[in-house]
């Protein structure tokens, strides 16, 4: 028997952009494509080795492209792909509702940090 959330479009959604720098890096490539060292240095909090793992998932998950130019050194640009502009997307009515509510939101952050 399945559950009803396994088959929900938003469960999915989420499962797409879980972990704690996938949202901060589909909106930096929202803006543009993004060699390694500028994603790095617009998201300055993450480590190289968490942003690497979090793009190798991303990549994964048909979210991100990564092309590789050869030259010496090798230049390699993230950027969205077709399937990650789309969640960009539908993810802006999730932004527009943070900013909204943003009050309440703090409530439910409250919650989820003191059942941890």
């Amino acid at each position: 028997m399945t559950r009803p959330m396994e088959n929900c479009g938003f469960a999915t959604a989420l499962r797409a952009i879980e972990g704690k720098w996938k949202v901060d890096i589909l909106c930096e490539l929202g803006t543009a494509a993004r060699r390694f060292g500028r994603l790095r240095q617009a998201i300055p909090a993450i480590s190289e080795k968490m942003l690497a793992q979090q793009l190798r998932e991303l990549e994964a998950d048909g979210l991100v492209s990564r092309t590789t130019y050869p030259e010496t050194p090798p230049k390699v640009v993230y950027s969205l792909t077709e399937r990650g502009a789309a969640l960009n997307v539908a993810a802006e009515a999730l932004c527009q509702w943070g900013l909204r509510y943003g009050d309440d939101a703090g409530q439910v952050e409250a919650r989820a940090v003191a059942s941890a």
